[in-house]
């Protein structure tokens, strides 16, 4: 067989019906206004984390809703708390809470 210099990923496939729930209503307990999110970026786009690592809060919210806590607790950790991406969110999410009942929760 001829090696084209490349493999392909493993699959991410999730069964959402599959996926323990008890984090994102944790979280929907604690403020439901967190389903309010539309996944504009605008809170990705003013973070100051960001700038220094990879975090992105929008990464963190579909990690939590598929079911990836390992993956999601990794994520919440790069959170400075800093604050900006709750002055920037147009919904008024306050994100900030959000990240520290995350970090709480884990």
């Amino acid at each position: 067989m001829v090696d084209f210099g490349f493999s392909s990923y493993k699959s991410r496939f999730i069964d959402l019906d599959k996926v323990d729930t008890k984090l994102p209503t944790e979280l929907f307990k604690e403020d439901e206004i967190l389903r309010a999110c539309i996944g504009c970026g605008g809170c990705s786009g003013a973070c100051t984390a960001a700038q220094f690592t990879n975090f992105n809060f929008r990464l963190l919210h579909t990690l939590i809703r598929r079911g990836e806590y390992k993956e999601a607790k990794q994520e919440a950790e790069k959170c400075m708390l800093c604050g900006k991406c709750y002055m920037t969110c147009p919904r008024g999410i306050n994100t900030r809470k959000i990240i520290q009942g995350i970090k709480r929760i884990f």
